[in-house]
């Protein structure tokens, strides 16, 4: 008898220190109208950080606990933990093995998905294929986590984008399709453009790289709208397309949650109308790795999805990367 994996429920977890775009205006009344200029742009009017002595992990285990609790769920019954973040806690060990022994998941094993915000729809991936490959597996536990401005220079003001947060979800065993299909793309010509680039083995930390801010997140170049205007909808047609449905039978999608005018943009490009799809950028800021789960259980948590729904998701990160997934809810 075929095993597949169904979506059984999701968390998600906002850190209580809001930062407004009047406090940056503050911050950054240089270069002029910079502010006024990034929230026309994309939408995003605040954002909500953790506390400076928090780790990605602390604001992971907040997201799980609730994921978690809306199953049914102990630790002790996580089979497996996948942890998406371009923000972890240590360059080594991964992420989610520290968040094992803080969430008490004393049983499951873990590993980390290190494709920035592709990363949540790459880990619902992979957890729903070793779910439907592996008998053994009842409790799969996914999450994106996201704390980027800890790794931001204090005088940059592309702070402006980065908020802190995490999303989850439990993935679980079912004798009827929940998750579809998965697809993906990437372009490493763009790996320059955006990153933290001393602290691997490429350019190991020193004296200097700190001193020049290397050790923190740059952002070397834009990014050209057309990676996302144009690999957005690639992306989802091509999950169409070898899902065996219609884009127009997709009931919800969430995409990454960087630029309100680019979804907007996208879901014309769809031919479907906005109230499939939903956006949380605005008061949440972009929280990166951690920005689709949070959107999803934010929609859900609004009734915006409903049981049996066609759901697509759509990942985009630095690298480039991006991730897609279709599932029935």
């Amino acid at each position: 008898m075929p095993r597949y994996a169904k979506l059984v429920s999701t968390g998600s977890y906002l850190p209580e220190r809001e930062i407004s775009n009047d406090l940056l205006r503050e911050r950054f009344p240089e270069p002029p109208d910079f502010v006024d200029k990034m929230e026309a742009s994309t939408g995003i009017r605040r954002r909500w950080w953790a506390p400076e002595d928090w780790s990605t992990s602390d604001v992971a285990v907040h997201a799980a606990r609730q994921a978690l609790a809306a199953a049914g769920r102990r630790p002790e019954d996580v089979d497996l933990i996948i942890l998406g973040t371009d923000s972890p806690d240590y360059i080594t060990p991964a992420t989610s093995v520290v968040v094992q022994e803080k969430l008490g998941a004393k049983n499951a094993g873990t590993f980390d998905v290190g494709c920035a915000c592709a990363s949540f729809p790459t880990g619902f991936a992979t957890g729903a294929g070793l779910i439907a490959a592996n008998s053994a597996l009842k409790t799969v536990l996914v999450i994106g986590v996201y704390l980027m401005h800890k790794l931001t220079a204090a005088n940059d003001p592309m702070v402006f984008f980065y908020g802190d947060g995490a999303g989850a979800a439990i993935l679980a065993p079912s004798d009827e399709p929940g998750f579809l299909n998965a697809a993906f793309q990437a372009d490493g010509a763009y790996a320059g453009y955006w990153g933290i680039y001393s602290g691997g083995t490429a350019e190991p930390a020193s004296e200097e790289s700190v001193r020049a801010g290397r050790t923190q997140v740059q952002i070397v170049q834009r990014y050209p709208p057309e990676i996302n205007h144009e690999g957005w909808p690639r992306l989802v047609r091509r999950l169409a397309r070898e899902g065996g449905f219609e884009v127009p039978d997709i009931d919800f999608l969430i995409f990454t949650q960087v630029r309100k005018p680019s979804i907007e943009l996208v879901m014309g490009d769809l031919g479907l109308p906005l109230e499939r799809t939903h956006t949380v950028m605005e008061d949440w800021g972009y929280t990166g790795s951690a920005c689709v789960p949070m959107a999803l259980h934010d929609a859900r948590a609004k009734g915006k999805i409903k049981a049996g729904d066609l759901v697509v998701l759509i990942g985009s990160g630095v690298g480039y990367n991006q991730a897609g997934v279709a599932f029935r809810a």
